[in-house]
């Protein structure tokens, strides 16, 4: 083992010494591409240590450059993919056979009033890491919002923008939909965007949905939200799940549950989804294939358990899956008496719940073989300072892979930096 974590290091060192993806600066009039310096680079320091070495090559290949590249963060896998074309593949066969990627959590801090300053940091479970992405401060019109994990968006009276990317780091600017409301569901289900209820003070419905076509460019409207959610039509009181075709929304006290279909613009509903009758609040949300419950159990004054259940879309019916140990349920509850919500993001095998008054760790819980689950603790790095407490936390998670990764680093003024490791 000592050996492996020598040679990590010693491959790291290595890593950093190569010239990032994208120069910051791009004036450059050297006509070599990055690609092509490191590569040249590169062989000509093989071919060095071979003639030192009386031809013997000291070239690291095949199973232990994989092995080593497996202990290797993904930000700095995107570097050591530029080498050379058999350390591409060595990075690629590493990643599917050794150590797999996994969804992000991503965590942004805005401060509450305007400009609405915002920091980004993110956490690769593969690596272990907590990492600061610097990027350059973007135009905030309203308030940082996000929904159903992976999509961030902000709107306002002039404007609604948003952004699906995993690490967000393109915008789309559009006019703001016909009818102005705050706080309303906003979900991207393939190219369109639905925006529904929120709080209207002058329009006659709440309950107003409308379509935004992300290829044409238009909105739509369409048959307004079930008029039994009229007193909770603001997404403060909702959780959404969205797949590639539907979205269902789950009232979170009551888990009165409807799906809304946007090819045919109907709404279908209600479900009864409440699995246990002591359960007091739920957040919903698809992880992979499977649309999980999140419940918790008991009185917000007196928290008794949190569990999961996998529903059948189809059927609307629940599934006991898991439930949450009572250690990492005190780490939920932060030392204090009451816990009346939380905040849930699922993608892939993972779900990360935190704690929305704020904690100094968060939960993470994976699905492994035939649906068993495990559970882990995250140190968060983020909420544990005094001027992150006072600022708007807006979670979203995704999986981020090399192209990712890329995008960011190639883009003006952006790069990772490790914050912490676990």
């Amino acid at each position: 083992m000592e050996a492996e974590k020598e040679a990590v290091c010693s491959f790291l060192l290595l890593i950093h010494q190569l010239p990032s993806p994208n120069p910051i600066n791009n004036t450059s009039t050297n006509p070599e591409s990055n690609t092509q310096i490191m590569t040249r680079n590169m062989r000509l320091k093989e071919e060095e240590e071979e003639e030192e070495e009386g031809g013997a090559s000291p070239i690291i290949y095949g199973d232990v450059l994989e092995l080593i590249l497996s202990h290797v963060p993904l930000v700095d896998l995107a570097h050591a993919c530029l080498v050379s074309d058999t350390w591409k593949h060595a990075v690629s066969s590493s990643l599917f056979h050794l150590n797999k990627l996994r969804p992000w959590l991503v965590v942004h801090t805005q401060t509450t009033r305007p400009p609405y300053l915002t920091s980004t940091h993110a956490y690769d479970p593969r690596s272990r890491l907590w990492l600061l992405v610097d990027k350059p401060p973007l135009r905030h019109v309203s308030p940082l919002r996000s929904s159903h994990s992976s999509l961030l968006y902000m709107l306002s009276p002039s404007k609604f923008s948003f952004s699906r990317d995993p690490l967000h780091v393109t915008w789309h600017h559009a006019q703001p939909p016909l009818v102005w409301r705050t706080d309303p569901i906003v979900a991207a289900i393939g190219s369109r965007i639905v925006i529904a209820g929120g709080s209207c003070d002058f329009e006659d419905d709440p309950l107003a949905v409308e379509i935004y076509d992300v290829e044409s460019r238009s909105w739509d409207s369409c048959q307004s939200m079930p008029p039994n959610l009229k007193d909770s039509t603001a997404s403060t009181w909702l959780s959404i799940a969205v797949n590639g075709r539907r979205m269902f929304l789950t009232e979170q006290t009551t888990c009165e549950t409807y799906s809304f279909d946007p090819t045919t613009k109907i709404w279908n509903g209600p479900y009864e989804l409440r699995p246990d009758p002591t359960v007091f609040f739920s957040a919903i949300g698809f992880a992979g294939d499977r649309m999980i419950l999140v419940g918790l159990i008991g009185e917000a004054e007196n928290l008794k358990n949190m569990k999961l259940w996998k529903i059948n879309e189809e059927m609307m019916e629940c599934e006991k899956v898991g439930e949450m140990p009572q250690l990492l349920l005190e780490k939920l509850k932060n030392g204090n008496s009451n816990l009346a919500s939380i905040g849930v993001t699922m993608q892939g095998d993972f779900i990360y719940i935190h704690n929305t008054l704020g904690s100094e760790a968060l939960l993470c819980c994976q699905f492994k073989i035939h649906d068993e689950i495990e559970w882990s603790i995250i140190e968060n790095v983020i909420i544990i300072n005094d001027q992150t407490r006072m600022g708007r936390l807006v979670f979203t998670c995704s999986d981020v892979g090399i192209h990712d990764v890329h995008n960011v680093l190639s883009s003006d003024n952006r790069r990772f930096s490790v914050k912490s490791v676990e």
